[in-house]
């Protein structure tokens, strides 16, 4: 057990046949007493600056550990959010490629018909105009024909005959 000031200022010390000078003795005791009360003074300061210091350190410690786990969450959350953003972004990818083969399959679709339109307005070209070219030919074979001849020439009578009868 440590010696305190009051130890040392009660000591006693047993005299010998020539012992000490019983002023100097007491007067180094009192320095020793007033130094070792300032040594615990002192130590008891340092002891409550280390307590306090190390209250001030566990604190920032557990400043720092919430910190730290923060960062953790940022960094998890920021990891989620491009997890998020890369399956939105392949979502708006596939929705997109569905689309543009929508629009390819339906312009397909578009222009087949289109290309069956125009085989059938083909056709009925084709059709038309040959049956216009048989109609023109029984017409030209008509005009060709003697029988118009002698039309004219009936016609041609009747005047004739019409004129005289006239006359």
């Amino acid at each position: 057990m440590p010696l305190t000031p009051l130890d040392i200022h009660n000591k006693e010390f047993t005299r010998g046949f020539r012992g000490y000078d019983e002023d100097e003795v007491n007067e180094f005791l009192d320095q020793v007493i007033k130094d070792y009360e300032t040594v615990i003074r002192e130590k008891s300061e340092l002891f409550s600056k280390v307590d306090e210091l190390e209250e001030r350190l566990e604190h920032f410690s557990n400043i720092e550990e919430t910190l730290n786990k923060s960062i953790l969450i940022a960094q998890e959350s920021a990891e989620e959010v491009r997890r998020n953003a890369r399956k939105e972004a392949q979502l708006i990818i596939k929705e997109s490629e569905k689309n543009a083969d929508r629009i390819i399959n339906d312009a397909l679709n578009k222009s087949r018909k289109i290309e069956l339109e125009i085989e059938e307005l083909k056709k009925q070209a084709s059709v038309y105009r040959m049956r216009f070219k048989m109609l023109i030919e029984a017409q030209m074979e008509m005009l060709h024909n003697d029988d118009w001849d002698q039309v004219t020439e009936d016609e041609k009578r009747e005047m004739e005959e019409s004129m005289s009868n006239n006359e």
